[in-house]
């Protein structure tokens, strides 16, 4: 795993957000003030898309997450009150979190994520705008063969999604196996699979979710990979999550392409933004210029 330096991690997290552009930024970003904000903008890059592809009667390919959460409701909202028909849109979901055996989660489990978009994403959409169950596609094990066949028909217009703590986008977490060593072609061809989270995946998850009760997290996941990822024509990535994700932003923006943050990768996409709401942007490390680490 190519892995970046003290100094460096130090480097980027020391630049002050109000001087970002200075720094030159090696992916466009956008920083906005608070959840809400985030929120409708993430709902207004996808409609614009749709309605877009609706405008000379072309269907859209979407890749779709279960998190950044603030977008679903005004996404609903405006798809009710612009009556903007969702019939030609494909839904491919981005991941689902699996059991220790690589099973599905109850559905009562809270990070069952196909339980949590059917409520949170189809439920509130009018019924002759919905998009149609055949066009839902869902990353789970016993639907990987037909969604990685659906997938590669045609083209796909827009991945939305965030990162994690590590920069991963989707679950393509950082390399962390001491007898393999991921290389960034490797990451960067990662197609659709199943896998054991890291530990700081399971640590994060415990931490935002469960009172850090890491016992509770699922420790596998089902993903598409970054390959299905950076082949979208648009990469739109959001967070409004804070310290889990500053440093990972701050890697994207002024890092150098590595395996131990994926998400630098976008750095290479001809159309990739990033959006953070100002306290995920900013860092405490910027903020204090007396500290000293070596």
């Amino acid at each position: 795993m190519s892995i970046l330096s003290q100094a460096e991690i130090f480097r980027v997290c020391s630049i002050p957000l109000e001087t970002f552009d200075n720094h030159q930024p090696r992916i466009p970003y956008r920083i906005v003030e608070d959840s809400e904000g985030m929120g409708d903008i993430m709902s207004q890059d996808f409609i614009d898309v749709v309605t877009s592809n609706n405008s000379t009667d072309r269907p859209t390919r979407a890749i779709v997450p279960c998190g950044p959460s603030a977008w679903y409701a005004p996404f609903c909202r405006k798809v009710n009150e612009q009556g903007i028909s969702l019939r030609n849109l494909t839904v491919f979901h981005m991941d689902e979190c699996l059991d220790w055996q690589g099973r599905i989660l109850p559905k009562e489990h809270p990070l069952n994520f196909r339980v949590t978009m059917e409520r949170v994403f189809y439920e509130p959409v009018s019924p002759d705008l919905a998009v149609p169950k055949s066009q839902r596609f869902w990353m789970e094990p016993d639907n990987m063969k037909q969604y990685k066949t659906e997938f590669w028909k045609e083209p796909i217009d827009i991945c939305l999604g965030g990162w994690g703590q590590d920069g991963h986008i989707a679950y393509n977490q950082a390399g962390r196996d001491p007898y393999h060593h991921l290389t960034l072609e490797a990451l960067e061809t990662a197609e659709m699979r199943i896998q054991e989270n890291n530990q700081d995946t399971i640590l994060a998850l415990a931490n935002r979710n469960f009172g850090t009760a890491y016992q509770l997290v699922p420790p596998m996941s089902c993903t598409i990979g970054i390959k299905e990822c950076l082949s979208a024509n648009k990469v739109r990535l959001f967070s409004d999550t804070g310290s889990w994700k500053q440093t990972a932003f701050r890697v994207a923006l002024f890092g150098p392409v590595c395996t131990e943050y994926p998400i630098t990768l976008l750095q290479e996409h001809p159309d990739a933004v990033l959006t953070a709401t100002r306290d995920t942007a900013d860092h405490p490390v910027s903020r204090h210029p007396e500290w000293r680490f070596f």
